[in-house]
């Protein structure tokens, strides 16, 4: 008997939920993989779907997210837009590049294969692949009153033309591997758009408005995934005594109202000293991301009480050296650890940007190619290995409770069956 539920407990332990090939889900501030708290490591790479769609740059998806894996990276984030102009996903509204969504069929076809989960954009708030400003000029050659480009948030014309990309983008048929998106585990959550801003409306109402109107509608179609809103994280009006954490600007979002709108099911925080505060010193810009970082995963933690994903960070090479965005990271990810370590609302940080060689025309300075940079790369995977160790006790630790719920289900079967005669193994 002993030896049998020795082998049992052995099997246990080795089995780790074999692959991540289950949905994300939240529960309280804690992200759930396969009934076990998820920490991942990430990166930001905007650019996949538009190689994908190349066929001659398309081994760059698979390289990158090959080159990922081996330094433990588990997640990225991605555009799922490209809105008029040359090379769209979207030509006008409802008219779709088929080539360019196939690139995007693959991008999500080589995560699955390398185990990395998505997460994946709906529209960009800046010009760069059309943006909220291509939607608000398809509406206003449509005949519409358009009086700024915050009327993307307002319009009841450009609210459908992007409920209407939402569900081409949800229902889609990846072509490589037959699956909807909408019933795609490898996808982890949608973000409703990158870095929402409404300076038309400082009092963040309208993307309070707009995140509850889209939010519902994405829930609609498709209850399997995540969602969340794209927020930088500036506090607003809703917790004002939070202010005096932001750079000196405001734009239209509060981190605190607009993330506790029932369909955002987490958090996220984008951080950029370099751009925000480009005339303090490193001491000034250091001094800010820790109170940044601090005061944003507390109040995930004791406000919101939903997980927080470092959305986007990153250094400039261009305007720094390699050992001050080292020094960057170590204060992200340092953040990021303590939190996860102990149980608080930090799940991972996914920074801004990797790129496999090859790729120059896409280079920002935020860049970070893992054979040029080998110490972002050793910390990068360092990270990586603390958030895995972590992420793998806790399904050890499911799985011993699970061993001894079968034990004690068998032994009191066992006693039913044979206790009262005496018998036994």
């Amino acid at each position: 008997m002993i030896k049998k539920w020795s082998l049992v407990f052995f099997i246990f332990l080795l089995i780790q939920v074999k692959a991540d090939d289950g949905f994300i889900t939240a529960k309280g501030v804690h992200l759930m993989l396969n009934g076990s708290p998820f920490y991942a490591n990430g990166f930001n790479a905007y650019w996949l779907m538009n190689t994908g769609a190349n066929p001659y740059l398309k081994d760059k998806v698979s390289s990158v997210f090959q080159q990922a894996k081996e330094h433990g990276l588990s997640m990225a984030r991605t555009w799922a837009f490209s809105d008029g102009g040359d090379s769209p996903l979207q030509y006008s509204p409802g008219s779709y590049n088929e080539q360019m969504f196939q690139g995007l069929d693959f991008v999500i076809s080589e995560a699955r294969k390398y185990g990395i989960k998505l997460v994946l954009s709906m529209v960009n708030n800046y010009d760069q692949f059309g943006g909220k400003k291509q939607y608000v000029n398809w509406a206003r050659g449509q005949g519409q009153s358009i009086s700024s480009d915050d009327d993307f948030f307002t319009n009841s014309v450009v609210k459908q033309y992007y409920k209407n990309h939402i569900k081409t983008v949800l229902t889609r048929i990846n072509t490589v591997t037959g699956v909807a998106y909408k019933d795609e585990p490898t996808i982890m959550a949608w973000e409703l758009m990158n870095e929402p801003r409404c300076y038309a409306d400082p009092s963040g109402k309208t993307i309070q408005a707009w995140i509850t109107e889209m939010a519902s509608y994405v829930k609609s179609i498709d209850g399997n995934h995540l969602l969340e809103a794209g927020l930088e994280g500036f506090y607003g009006p809703s917790s004002s005594e939070k202010q005096q954490y932001n750079p000196n600007f405001q734009v239209g979002t509060d981190f605190i109202a607009n993330n506790q709108i029932p369909g955002i099911d987490f958090a996220t925080l984008h951080s950029y000293p370099d751009q925000w505060l480009p005339s303090s010193s490193d001491e000034s810009q250091t001094s800010f991301l820790n109170n940044w970082l601090y005061n944003h995963i507390q109040d995930a933690q004791d406000t919101l009480r939903k997980p927080i994903l470092l959305a986007e960070f990153g250094k400039s090479l261009k305007t720094s050296g390699a050992n001050q965005r080292d020094q960057l990271f170590d204060t992200v990810y340092s953040a990021i650890y303590l939190s996860a370590r102990s149980g608080g609302a930090a799940v991972g940080g996914m920074f801004w940007q990797l790129f496999t060689e090859g790729l120059d025309s896409y280079r920002d300075g935020y860049e970070v190619i893992f054979s040029e940079n080998p110490s972002t790369a050793t910390i990068i995977t360092d990270q990586s290995q603390k958030l895995n160790r972590l992420r793998k006790m806790y399904v050890r630790l499911r799985n011993v409770q699970k061993w001894k719920r079968a034990r004690d289900i068998r032994r009191a079967q066992w006693w039913a069956g044979n206790g009262s005669n005496g018998t036994g193994n």
